[in-house]
C-alpha cells in the first residue's frame, strides 16, 4: 500500500484552496493510506474530510524537521503543498522517496535550498514585484498551481472543487438566519490601508438599497469593532464566534457575499455562493488572480491607496456596483 504525507500548516484559506489537490491525491492513489498534516489553528478545514486517513497537528513547539522524522518509513511520497520552510522541512524530515514542493520563481537563495528539502521541485510563476511591473502578465490560480503541484507526484486524477462538510446539523444550528442574504464578511482589512470603520459603516447602510437583509458576520480580531455597527443598526443580524462550519453554513445561506481578501473568500467559493472581494491596493495585480473566487461568479475591486474621502466613496461605489453585478439589480 502507498503510504503518502501531505503536509500544509499555514492559514484556513489556504488550506481551503489545499482541498482539490488532496482530492486528487485520494483519486489518483484510492488504495494507499493519505496522512495530513496541519496545525492546530487550519485542521479545522479537514476534521469531516474523507479524502484523509489520517489527520495530524505539529506539536507547538517542535522542530518541523524532527515531526517529519517520525514519518520516516512510512511515507513513500510527501507533498508539501505550502512553499513555507516549515512544510518543507517537514516533507524532508520524512525521508519519502518521493519528496515534492514548490517555491517562488524570484526567491533565488530558497531555490538553491530546496533541494535539501526535496527531490521534485516546482517553480511558481507568482511574483509581486513582475506583476505590478506587467499588469497584463498572467499568474494561475493557487489551486491550479496546486493541482500541477501534486501531479509532479503521480496524482493525475484531477478534482478541481473545493470541499467543505456542511452538515443538515450546521444548517438547523443556522437556520434563524434569513434566507438569501448579503453576507458581509468583517476583517481587519475593511478598517485600514484604503479603507476605515466610518467608511465601512456606511457602505453597510448603502447596502439597504437592494432590499434584501444584511447579515454580518466577524473574525475574532474584529470584536472592537462590533459596537459600532450594533449602534448604527446597519446589519439585521450580527454573528461572531461561529464554529468553523456552521459559519460556513451562514455563507451557504447567502444571495452574495461581501468580504475583504481573507479566508473568507475561499469558504465562499467552498460553498458555491457568488462574491465581491476587495483586495488591497499593493500587489493588486498578483493577489486578485492568485487568490479570487474560485470557480463561482466574482467581482474583484482594488482597495484605494489612500484614505481621503473621494477614495473611500470610490471604494464604496465599486463594491455596491459588484454587489448590484451579481444580483442582476441595479447599483
Amino acid at each position: 500500500m502507498k503510504r503518502i504525507v501531505l503536509v500544509r500548516t499555514d492559514r484556513i484559506g489556504d488550506l481551503m484552496l489545499s482541498t482539490p489537490a488532496i482530492a486528487t491525491v485520494r483519486a489518483s492513489f484510492p488504495e494507499a493510506h493519505v496522512t495530513m498534516v496541519c496545525s492546530s489553528y487550519n485542521r479545522v478545514v479537514m476534521e469531516r474530510n474523507t479524502d484523509v486517513d489520517e489527520l495530524v497537528d505539529l506539536p507547538s513547539g517542535m522542530r518541523p524537521a524532527l515531526f517529519g522524522a517520525t514519518f520516516r518509513g512510512k511515507a513513500d511520497l510527501a507533498i508539501a503543498l505550502a512553499p513555507r520552510v516549515p512544510d518543507l522541512a517537514i516533507a524532508a524530515g520524512t525521508q519519502a522517496r518521493t519528496r515534492v514542493g514548490y517555491t517562488y520563481g524570484r526567491r533565488y537563495l530558497m531555490r538553491l535550498m530546496l533541494h535539501r528539502f526535496v527531490n521534485v521541485l516546482m517553480t511558481s510563476e507568482a511574483d509581486p514585484q513582475l506583476s505590478e511591473r506587467h499588469p497584463g502578465r498572467r499568474v494561475r490560480h493557487e489551486v491550479d498551481q496546486l493541482l500541477d503541484l501534486v501531479a509532479l507526484g503521480g496524482a493525475k486524477q484531477r478534482v478541481e472543487r473545493l470541499r467543505l462538510d456542511i452538515t443538515d446539523e450546521d444548517r438547523a444550528a443556522v437556520a434563524f438566519v434569513p434566507e438569501a442574504p448579503i453576507v458581509f464578511h468583517l476583517g481587519r482589512r475593511w478598517f485600514r490601508d484604503g479603507s476605515t470603520l466610518d467608511s465601512t459603516l456606511q457602505l453597510l447602510g448603502d447596502l439597504h438599497r437592494f432590499d434584501l437583509p444584511i447579515v454580518v458576520t466577524y473574525a475574532p480580531d474584529c470584536d472592537r469593532y462590533v459596537a459600532a455597527i450594533a449602534e448604527t443598526r446597519a446589519a439585521d443580524i450580527v454573528l461572531g464566534g461561529l464554529p468553523f462550519h456552521r459559519w460556513a453554513a451562514v455563507f451557504e445561506r447567502a444571495r452574495v457575499v461581501v468580504t475583504v481578501d481573507t479566508g473568507a473568500t475561499h469558504v465562499a467559493s467552498a460553498v458555491r455562493r457568488p462574491s465581491v472581494v476587495a483586495f488591497e491596493h499593493r500587489y493588486f495585480h498578483l493577489n486578485s488572480q492568485e487568490w479570487p473566487p474560485y470557480k463561482v461568479p466574482s467581482v474583484l475591486v482594488r482597495k484605494p491607496r489612500h484614505e481621503n474621502p473621494e477614495s473611500l466613496a470610490q471604494l464604496r461605489g465599486d463594491v455596491l456596483q459588484g454587489v448590484a453585478k451579481l444580483l442582476g439589480a441595479r447599483a
